[in-house]
């Protein structure tokens, strides 16, 4: 996927992504319910003076997860430190990072379906009464002793919850899944992330940045950058509505936030396999793209606009995709429509 509206993190973003995150709840836009409930945890948790209970964050990448883990630090008045599934890859390594944990400490780990099955099982005690099992001693005489580390909490993000074991998932007290956003909060997000950035936007150009960041607010902040370097080449260095409908046309970036390779799924299935059905894998070979990167990121966002659907038998193209790209939907497909 083109960079500009891929919602996994770009070198690009981690330059941007601090500078424009938000510090307190209050600039967190969207996820109402989510945070509603954390500020009553936090608050409570405070109020016993006890550690959070460990929560877990999931849904699709670029929707806050990271964003919300360091706000409830904050609220918590705790440090954070920051790791991710990949990177931990002994036992030493977990064990290392754990008992340098302070009291009510936030352990966050991004990715967290991508820990190794190993390291899982020392989380486990470490999660629920806050020791380690440690070895002490080799062969017959070895012998296992609790070493007891300070209460801590973790909190896990992951774009896979399914891929989380069940014994894991059940020592998080606090799970939320994180949602698309709608047009309406990603054009306050682009209005809030413009006066950080000193660029100066109009109602009109927001909406239509909004209209086409597919629900994520880091491609919206991405777009925004983007047009903005339209606006100051080709205008006067405001975004309007139309210097912005200019600029993400240039970007071939359509008025649903579809781009080359969504239309080359959509089209693929409609001209080569009759709209479907037909498998993921048939059509990871028809575009040469991998079948986990479809699923992943082109796929649900299809899904969400309702121009794809996924049957027992495979893939199926929906009339409402036919009418966007300017094809007369097959016979059986109005009915549906």
């Amino acid at each position: 996927m083109p960079a500009i509206l891929t919602p996994v993190k770009t070198r690009e973003d981690i330059l941007f992504e601090d500078s424009l995150r938000p510090q307190k709840f209050e600039d967190f836009i969207g996820q109402d319910n989510i945070k509603t409930n954390l500020k009553i945890f936090i608050q409570a948790a405070r109020k016993r003076n006890d550690n959070l209970d460990h929560v877990l964050l999931y849904g699709p990448p670029g929707l806050g997860k990271t964003s919300l883990a360091y706000l409830i630090a904050k609220e918590l008045g705790v440090s954070i430190k920051p790791t991710s599934g990949p990177v931990i890859e002994k036992a030493g390594d977990l064990s290392a990072i754990l008992t340098s944990l302070q009291d009510k400490e936030i352990l966050f780990i991004d990715e967290i379906h991508r820990l190794h099955p190993s390291l899982e099982e020392i989380l486990y005690s470490a999660m629920e009464d806050f020791s380690l099992d440690v070895i002490i001693g080799q062969g017959p005489g070895a012998r296992s002793h609790k070493l007891k580390i300070k209460r801590f909490t973790l909190v896990g993000a992951t774009t896979r919850a399914g891929k989380i074991t069940a014994p894991l998932r059940s020592r998080f007290g606090i799970v939320h899944r994180l949602d698309y956003y709608q047009e309406e909060e990603l054009k306050k997000i682009i209005i809030r992330s413009a006066r950080i950035l000193r660029v100066k936007i109009e109602d009109g150009g927001a909406e239509e940045i909004a209209r086409r960041a597919r629900g994520t607010p880091r491609i919206a902040n991405r777009l925004l950058r983007r047009v903005r370097d339209f606006a100051e080449v080709k205008g006067d260095g405001r975004i309007d509505a139309r210097i912005a409908h200019q600029a993400l046309d240039q970007m071939e970036v359509d008025s649903f936030g579809l781009d080359e390779v969504d239309r080359k799924i959509l089209l693929t299935i409609m001209e080569n396999f009759g709209g479907g059905p037909v498998g993921i894998n048939t059509i990871a070979a028809a575009i040469e793209e991998e079948k986990e990167t479809i699923e992943g990121i082109y796929e649900p966002y299809l899904m969400r606009l309702g121009f794809l659907e996924r049957t027992i038998r495979g893939r199926k193209v929906t009339a409402k995709a036919y009418e966007h790209l300017g094809f007369k939907p097959p016979a059986d497909q109005k009915k549906l429509f």
